[in-house]
C-alpha cells in the first residue's frame, strides 16, 4: 500500500516525569530529556513505515540543523523524504512536551509548519498513492483553508483520505473542519477535539452529532478505548492495558496502525483494535517513533489477548 502524508514537521524536546508540573515564578525537576523527531504527521508516516508500508512525506523545514535532524530521522525511519521542500527564510518547528506516564503538555512554534501551500503537494504529484493522510491541521495555517480542493483532488485521483485534525492551540474549533468532511474519507478526533467540535462531553453523543452518512469517524479516547460509528451502530474497543513509559505519538501510532489495517478492507472492529495496538506498543519507549510496531509485533500483541 502507498502512502502519501501531508503535514508538519518538527522536532520534539521531550522533558519526562516531572516532579511537579511546571508554574510560573518557579523551578521543577525532570527525571529524563530526549530530543527526537516530532510532529503528529511524521510519527504517523513512520509508524505506516513501520509496518511495511511506502510512505512518502511532504513538508516543509527551515534550512537549519533542526530540519536537517528531521529528514535524517525520517529517512532512517523507511519514509521518502524527496517531497519534504526546504525554505532558508524560516525556521524549523519545534515542540517543548512536558510528559508523564499519564499525559502531556505542549508548547509549539510553528515555523516552518505553517507555511506550505497545497499547490506545493499538488506540485508533487498524487498519482501512484493510494491514501493520502494530514496531521494537526490548525497547526498548518497555510494549507488549512486549501483543504477542501487538494482533498477533492485527491478523491479525484482515485485516493481514499484521512484527517487527524489535532488540538486547536486557539480553541475556536472552526466550522471549516466540519465542512471539510465532506471530502474526508476517515476523521481521526481525540476525546478532547472530540468534544471541542461539538460541545459534547459524551464521545458517543459526539459521534453522532458529527455523523454525516459519508465519512467514517474514529474517536481515540485514551484509557477509555477507542470508538466509530457504522450504519449508526456504535462498535467501541476498550484500551489494552499496559503501562505506559511515555505516551508521546500514542494516537498517531493508533492511526497508522488503523489505516494500514481499513486500507486493506479490515473488518472494523478488527482494524480499531489493531490500532489500538499499535498505539499500545508505540507508550513502551521514549518518543513517539522507538517503540513503534511492526506488523508481525502488532499481530502477535493482539493474539496474547485473544
Amino acid at each position: 500500500m502507498r502512502f502519501l502524508v501531508a503535514g508538519e514537521l518538527n522536532l520534539d524536546l521531550i522533558l519526562q516525569n516531572y516532579l511537579s508540573f511546571p508554574a510560573l515564578g518557579q523551578e521543577t525537576l525532570v527525571e529524563d530529556v530526549t530530543m527526537t523527531l516530532g510532529s503528529s504527521s511524521a510519527i504517523c508516516a513512520a509508524g505506516l513505515a513501520k509496518l511495511g508500508n511506502f510512505v512518502a512525506f511532504t513538508g516543509k523545514l527551515g534550512m537549519d540543523s533542526w530540519g536537517d535532524m528531521c529528514v535524517d530521522a525520517l529517512t532512517r525511519l523507511g519514509v521518502d523524504t524527496s517531497r519534504v521542500m526546504r525554505d532558508v527564510a524560516i525556521k524549523t518547528g519545534l515542540t517543548v512536551s512536558i510528559s508523564s506516564p499519564r499525559d502531556r503538555a505542549m508548547v509549539t512554534y510553528l515555523g516552518a509548519m505553517a507555511a506550505m501551500h497545497a499547490a506545493e503537494i499538488i506540485a508533487a504529484g498524487l498519482d501512484g498513492f493510494d491514501h493520502l493522510h494530514i496531521s494537526s491541521v490548525f497547526l498548518q495555517r497555510a494549507l488549512r483553508p486549501e483543504l477542501p480542493r487538494l482533498l477533492a483532488l485527491a478523491h479525484e485521483r482515485g485516493l481514499t483520505t484521512s484527517v487527524d485534525p489535532g488540538f486547536d492551540p486557539e480553541e475556536k474549533w472552526g466550522r471549516d473542519i466540519i465542512e471539510l468532511l465532506a471530502e474526508v474519507d476517515v476523521f481521526l478526533p481525540n476525546e478532547v477535539e472530540l468534544k471541542g467540535f461539538t460541545g459534547l462531553s459524551d464521545p458517543v453523543q459526539g459521534l453522532r452529532a458529527l455523523e454525516n452518512g459519508r465519512t467514517l469517524i474514529v474517536a481515540k479516547l485514551g484509557s477509555e478505548g477507542c470508538a466509530a460509528l457504522i450504519g449508526g451502530t456504535l462498535v467501541r474497543i476498550a484500551a489494552f492495558p499496559v503501562q505506559p513509559v511515555d505516551t508521546t505519538g500514542a494516537g498517531d501510532s493508533f492511526n497508522a496502525g488503523f489505516l494500514h489495517a481499513w486500507r486493506r478492507r479490515v473488518p472494523l472492529e478488527d482494524a480499531l483494535r489493531f490500532g489500538a495496538a499499535c498505539g499500545a506498543l508505540s507508550t513502551q519507549g521514549s518518543g513517539g517513533t522507538t517503540t513503534q510496531a511492526t506488523q508481525q509485533q502488532a499481530k502477535e500483541f493482539l493474539a496474547m489477548r485473544d
